[in-house]
Formats: C-alpha cells, structure tokens, sequence
C-alpha cells in the first residue's frame, strides 16, 4: 500500500522527533548537567515568569503530569526550583523558579540552542528552515 504525503510527512515528524530528543537531551547532559525533562520545566517555568500552578506547569511541557510532579521534587532537592502551597486553594500549588534554577537555565539555553542550530540549522538553509517552522506552526492553529 502506497502512503499519502500526510502520512509520509507525519512518519518522518515522528522519526526525527525520535532522533533529536536524544540527542538534545545528550547535549543537555553534558554541556549543562541537566536532563531535558529537567530543562523543559525550567524552560516554562521561565517563559512565565518564574511561577506556575502545578496545574498549569502540566499542560506546558511535554510530558505527563505524574512525570512533572516527579521532575519538580526533582529540581526542587537540586534547588533549582521551590514548590509553594496555593493560599487561595489547599489542594493545588506553584512551582518557583530559584536563582540557581535561572543561572542553570541561562546555561543551558546556550547549550539547547546550539544543539538545534546544529541539528536544524546545519542541516536546513534558511528558506527552509522558515518554511518547515511555518508549516509546523499552522498544524497548531486552532
């Protein structure tokens, strides 16, 4: 059976997912200390300012919300992060980012980033690269 582009497009999505999340995540580990779950957090959590519900926190990132529970007891026995009761709703809390978390995440940014001009970058010219980020971008659109 013949694969329409959709579908050809879609498996190939997948495939370099599969390949650069390693990658990356090498990357992170040894120019950085940090996992790329780890970064992912510290990523929104900086995106927002440094505060997010836990709540909130799990519909960001790239990963279950038992996982980023796990992660923020994680970061938080690091220092990069402090968890803070809600005062407005017991049941729920907010992950802060530390001082230490922002320097970490400072770093690592610098190695994330070059980690995806290598492997985009280097690998795409520029038309390219804007075309695949604006196709990429309209598949989000609701």
């Amino acid at each position: 059976m013949t694969s329409t582009d959709a579908e050809r497009a879609w498996g190939a999505l997948l495939r370099v997912h599969a390949r650069l999340v390693p990658t990356l995540d090498r990357a992170l580990q040894a120019g950085a200390g940090l996992s790329l779950a780890w970064y992912d957090v510290l990523l929104e959590l900086s995106s927002a300012g440094g505060r997010l519900r836990m709540s909130e926190l799990g519909e960001r990132v790239v990963l279950s919300r038992t996982r980023v529970s796990r992660i923020v007891d994680e970061l938080a026995a690091a220092g990069l992060v402090v968890r803070e009761a809600n005062p407005d709703d017991g049941r729920s809390s907010f992950a802060l980012l530390t001082e230490e978390g922002r320097r970490r995440f400072r770093d690592a940014a610098r190695v994330y980033r070059a980690g995806i001009a290598r492997e985009i970058g280097g690998r795409l010219d520029p038309s390219a690269q804007r075309a695949l980020a604006e196709t990429l971008e309209r598949l989000l659109d609701d």
